[in-house]
């Protein structure tokens, strides 16, 4: 019986216990939120060892970390390293969005590689395998969307919400960047070429069919959001949201777990009243967004940009964050760019998850490390603990190694310590 089947009846899963000791949080509140559709276990049937993790409902602020090959650069060892390196600093899910080279054994190299949940675009394989992205049929999409799910991945972004309405919307309305979403341009070109409605959309419930039959989580892709600050908030944007909502009810109906993908170009004081549109209108599904991004003129940095919006969306609501490399715009990640990516998101989830209330003990504990000058406790709560000592080490105190070389002998917190201590 599905995940969700379960919650709606009150039985308790191993999944379920697991993500409320992961959380400590009650079970039976794990298993409330996960029955209503505010919070998903993604775990496909098929997968034994599998880290569960809980998305939404209210627990910690969720990363991911996309992955994946181009025609340009095919390696499977990389894509794999980089997957690797994606959870030892920390992301809570990957995503394989391979487009080139040997695209099935990438992604079963990578399930076999991590044990976080995975995910994947199965409508990448599809358009890929026969050239052009319009020679795809329907079958081919499902088809792929079955293959997935049998290799045994967790969760897959679906662009169900584009739909021929949305395209003609697009076209009354106009826009300065159209679409940048991969997924979404493939199915608009599809639709247009052929003639028809996004199989998606229209055979959404053969597609749930699917998800039923391997327990997969259905993430409901954003193909029309805003690429550009200048399309943030538009028309089109939220008339695939209300489509969007209208699909999660029906998902949730027949058991089927749903994410709901979310904007990547945000002006910053659009950012929480999208994060609660996105919360009321799809009655809490978790919501996961890219960034999002609140300018659009820091290629090299757009890790940084990403964890600006990150931190505001999280702390409005948004339930999982899709990290963003110092790459984004300009080329594929190495994995030195997946570890920063995943590190500056982890950071931007943090900052969030404090504003709630949650994880703030760390901090605390890092505020006792520094007045106690102990640098040991400092790296080990620190996010990124290799850099914290990296950099201690470039530039070690000669004087007095108790301090650091900013302050050295005039060290504020040294000082301060040293005279409150004395009687007046």
């Amino acid at each position: 019986m599905l995940q969700m089947a379960k919650a709606k009846r009150g039985e308790v899963t191993e999944e379920m216990r697991a993500v409320a000791q992961a959380e400590g949080r009650p079970v039976e509140q794990v298993m409330k939120e996960l029955a209503a559709g505010r919070l998903v276990i993604p775990k496909n049937v098929r997968r034994e060892e599998v880290e569960v993790k809980g998305i939404g409902g209210g627990l910690r602020t969720k990363v991911n970390a996309n992955v994946g090959s181009s025609p340009d650069y095919a390696d499977v060892d990389e894509e794999v390293k980089k997957a690797e390196v994606a959870v030892k600093y920390g992301a809570d899910t990957v995503m394989d969005l391979s487009i080139g080279g040997d695209i099935d054994e990438i992604r079963r190299r990578i399930l076999k590689a991590v044990k976080v949940p995975v995910g994947t675009v199965p409508i990448y394989q599809a358009a890929t395998k026969r050239g052009s992205v319009v020679d795809m049929s329907s079958d081919d999409i499902f088809n792929a969307i079955r293959k997935h799910a049998e290799d045994g991945v967790d969760f897959v972004t679906v662009h169900c919400g584009v739909t021929r309405e949305a395209v003609e919307t697009l076209r009354r309305n106009g826009r300065l960047l159209d679409f940048v979403s991969r997924g979404g341009s493939f199915v608009v070109a599809w639709m247009i070429h052929h003639g028809e409605e996004n199989p998606l959309y229209r055979e959404f419930d053969y597609l749930l069919d699917i998800a039923r039959e391997y327990d997969l989580t259905l993430s409901l892709g954003d193909g029309m959001r805003p690429g550009c600050l200048a399309d943030a908030s538009d028309p089109v944007q939220f008339q695939e949201l209300l489509t969007i909502s209208e699909l999660v009810e029906r998902a949730r109906a027949r058991d089927v777990q749903t994410i709901v993908e979310g904007p990547g170009h945000l002006p910053i004081d659009h950012i929480e009243a999208n994060v609660k549109l996105e919360k009321t209108i799809c009655k809490g599904a978790p919501f996961y967004v890219l960034g999002p991004l609140p300018t659009d003129i820091a290629p090299g940095y757009d890790h940084i940009v990403g964890a600006i919006g990150g931190a505001l969306a999280a702390a409005a609501g948004a339930d999982f964050l899709c990290y963003v490399t110092p790459t984004e715009h300009l080329c594929l990640p190495s994995s030195e760019d997946v570890k920063e990516g995943v590190i500056a998101a982890r950071i931007a989830a943090h900052v969030a998850d404090v504003a709630r209330g949650i994880g703030v003990d760390k901090d605390i504990e890092m505020a006792r490390a520094r007045r106690e000058l102990d640098w040991e406790r400092q790296f080990e709560l620190a996010i990124d603990s290799e850099r914290a000592v990296e950099l201690r080490r470039k530039r070690p105190p000669t004087l007095d190694p108790s301090v650091c070389t900013m302050c050295g002998k005039y060290c504020a917190i040294k000082i301060t310590r040293e005279y409150l201590s004395k009687k007046s």
